[in-house]
């Protein structure tokens, strides 16, 4: 089961995966779970979470998501308010999994 920390929480600033891993390693910790139980419920290896936790520059991003999620960790990303119209507008375009330039409507070209 996730660990519940919402009675306290704190902000960090993440500027190097190595942030992400500390982070990672503190609330996996905190709630007593073991790095081989963190790792199966969050659907990676023990190996991957190691290599997060250490900081290694090089993990898959999506994998890292789902370490957080798993933990119950949050991921908010700060951007410009003169990017956030762009943004949202990109949001609703995009079919989840799919990049814009992999739309339904994209055709090969013929050889």
């Amino acid at each position: 089961s996730k660990p519940s920390f919402r009675l306290w929480s704190m902000q960090v600033r993440i500027q190097q995966v190595s942030d992400v891993g500390r982070a990672v390693l503190a609330v996996r910790k905190a709630s007593g779970v073991r790095q081989d139980d963190a790792a199966g419920s969050a659907g990676v290896s023990h190996v991957f979470l190691r290599e997060l936790e250490r900081g290694k520059e090089t993990v898959q991003f999506g994998r890292v998501l789902q370490v957080l999620q798993e933990l119950g960790i949050q991921m908010v990303l700060e951007i410009p308010s003169e990017a956030r119209a762009r943004f949202e507008a990109l949001k609703a375009e995009t079919v989840p999994g799919r990049s814009r330039r992999q739309s339904s409507t994209d055709t090969p070209e013929a050889p």
